[in-house]
């Protein structure tokens, strides 16, 4: 019979305990706090998420069922359901928001020389957003539709990881394009994202800051070409252009020249047309980048599901 410490209380060991503590005094999270400490009500939502707990009286009686072990997992004692739906709903979200970036931060480090399948010096991300269905009678502020609630979950994934280095949570009708306004954008970097967010004003900042973007174009887009470079059709990419817009709002936002490839999948004959402000990156390496981002789509739907979980286990009437 094993004697030694719970597997949970072993994986408790990676939390930055000291920073977790230093951002708790920071936000006052502790303060008047009498029941359920802001590590304590860390390590019960971190034992929900991982033994998929689905609702608060499916914590509590989960944890009630094994009393003498509670200390060993950093517990005072038993948690009731009602102490810890006043805590999800009136402790500082900010609390959690900033260890969260403090263990990316770490997380991301330990990642810096794996391999994307592109040989590249650049950091890259891809940038997707993903629409969570809610109950419209337990969350009447999730304002989306007449019969249904939502909100939109905004993701940046580090293709080296994948780690998600940005997360905003928006109502359900948010647009995708208002995302770009909100992240700090990085210098060489290069984001890689769908036609939800061509915003020709949007793009040219990421332009002016020094980085990069790959998006798929629009059937509607005006332009004219001005040079087109050689390619090797035998690699699928049919066309590589220097092209400027023509559009009398579009020009405008985006004075700058553009790339576009066109490129025809082999596996699926379907042809694809893509947009970058890199002009340097062969054509056939911009594509494998393209490629690297189906994993990001497998990680954004277990994001979406994730999420949709931690919302539902954290809303006071889910008990």
């Amino acid at each position: 019979m094993y004697l030694g410490r719970t597997l949970f209380s072993q994986v408790m060991d990676f939390v930055p305990w000291t920073s977790f503590e230093r951002i708790v005094v920071k936000d006052g999270g502790d303060i008047g706090v009498r029941t359920l400490r802001c590590t304590e009500h860390f390590r019960v939502m971190a034992f929900a998420q991982m033994t998929y707990r689905e609702s608060l009286r499916d914590i509590e009686a989960c944890l009630g069922s094994q009393p003498s072990k509670l200390y060993g997992m950093g517990l005072r004692g038993a948690v009731a359901k009602s102490t810890l739906a006043d805590a999800n709903e009136l402790r500082d979200w900010r609390i959690w928001s900033n260890l969260a970036a403090v263990l990316i931060k770490r997380a991301r480090k330990l990642y810096l020389e794996d391999d994307i399948g592109v040989d590249l010096v650049n950091t890259v991300y891809a940038l997707d957003s993903t629409t969570i269905d809610l109950c419209l009678s337990l969350f009447p502020w999730a304002d989306f539709r007449s019969t249904k609630a939502a909100v939109k979950m905004h993701t940046l994934l580090d293709l080296r990881g994948p780690i998600p280095s940005f997360i905003h949570v928006s109502s359900g009708k948010m647009g995708d394009a208002l995302a770009l306004d909100l992240i700090i954008l990085e210098a060489g970097a290069i984001y890689v994202m769908d036609r939800g967010y061509i915003d020709f004003r949007r793009l040219h900042v990421i332009h002016q800051a020094g980085a990069f973007f790959v998006t798929r174009t629009k059937t509607n887009m005006k332009y004219h070409r001005v040079y087109s470079h050689a390619v090797d059709k035998t690699t699928g990419v049919g066309a590589d252009q220097s092209i400027a817009l023509d559009g009398f709002y579009t020009k405008r936002d985006y004075p700058a020249h553009l790339r576009r490839v066109s490129f025809c999948d082999p596996q699926t004959g379907k042809r694809l047309v893509f947009l970058t402000n890199h002009f340097v990156l062969p054509a056939e390496r911009s594509l494998r980048s393209i490629k690297s981002v189906g994993l990001s789509n497998y990680c954004s739907n277990g994001s979406r599901t994730t999420c949709a979980s931690n919302i539902s286990t954290a809303h006071p009437k889910t008990r």
